[in-house]
C-alpha cells in the first residue's frame, strides 16, 4: 500500500469515504427517477348503457308491432286473436294498458293520468343516469339492472306518448298466482295482469338493482382484514 497522499490530498483537499471507494462524487449523482403519472379514473361505458339499453327497446318494440298486427285484428273470432303457448298458463292475447302496473289510475281522467305518467317516467330516467355515472367497477349487477330499467321504461314511454296507452300481450295463469293474489283480495284469480317485454325488462333490471343493494351492503357489513 502507497503511503504518498493522493492528489487531492496534495491540494489540500480531504478525500470523502465515497471518493475512496471509487464511487461518483455527489454532484455526478443521477437524478431520481420520476414517478409514474396515476392512471385516468375509472368511468362506467355509455355505450354499454346505451347498447343494452337498445336491444331491450329493439325487442320492446318488436314484439308490440307482432302483437298489434296478429292479434288485435277485430274482424277475426276471439280465438284466432289468441296464441295458446302453453295450454291454461301461457298465451298471447292482445290487451291496451291506459294506467300502470295491476290497471293503476286506468279510471283516472286523462287529462291527469297522462302527464302523471309521462312524468313518472322521466324522472325514472333521469334517476338512472344519475346512477349509472358512479358507477363503480365491481357493481356488475347495477351495471346491467339499470339499462334494463332505462330500455323498458322507454319502451312504456313511447306507447303512452303514440298511443295513450300500453300496449300488452302476455297472459300469464298458474296455481302460485292464485295463492299470492288471495293474500290481498277475497276469491282471487290464478290470472296475472297481462304484461309485455319493457316490463320484463323492468323487473329483471330492478332484480340486479336489488342484488347489487344487498351485495354491496354485505361488502360493507363485512369486517376489515387486518393489517400486516
Amino acid at each position: 500500500m502507497s503511503d504518498e497522499p493522493s492528489a487531492k490530498a496534495q491540494d489540500g483537499q480531504i478525500p470523502s469515504v465515497a471518493d475512496e471507494a471509487g464511487a461518483p462524487p455527489r454532484g455526478d449523482a443521477p437524478e431520481p427517477a420520476a414517478e409514474a403519472p396515476p392512471g385516468k379514473p375509472w368511468h362506467p361505458s355509455y355505450a354499454f348503457l346505451a347498447a343494452v339499453s337498445l336491444v331491450s327497446l329493439v325487442a320492446d318494440f318488436g314484439t308490440k308491432h307482432w302483437a298489434k298486427v296478429r292479434l288485435d285484428v277485430p274482424d277475426q273470432p276471439w280465438d284466432e286473436r289468441r296464441v295458446e303457448v302453453i295450454k291454461d298458463h301461457l298465451a298471447f292475447t292482445f290487451a291496451r294498458n291506459k294506467g300502470g302496473a295491476w290497471g293503476l289510475l286506468s279510471d283516472e281522467n286523462e287529462a291527469v293520468r297522462k302527464p302523471f305518467f309521462l312524468l313518472v317516467s322521466l324522472a325514472a330516467i333521469v334517476f338512472i343516469f344519475s346512477l349509472y355515472r358512479k358507477l363503480a367497477p365491481t357493481q356488475l349487477a347495477l351495471k346491467w339492472g339499470l339499462p334494463l330499467v332505462l330500455g323498458g321504461a322507454l319502451g312504456n314511454l313511447v306507447d303512452r306518448i303514440r298511443y295513450g296507452h300500453v300496449i300488452d300481450f302476455i297472459d300469464v295463469r298458474a296455481g302460485f298466482i292464485r295463492s299470492l293474489n288471495s293474500l290481498f283480495t277475497s276469491g282471487a284469480s290464478d290470472h296475472w295482469p297481462t304484461f309485455n317485454i319493457a316490463d320484463v325488462a323492468i323487473v329483471a333490471g330492478v332484480g340486479l338493482m336489488a342484488v347489487d343493494m344487498f351485495t354491496s351492503r354485505k361488502q360493507k357489513d363485512a369486517p376489515a382484514s387486518p393489517t400486516a
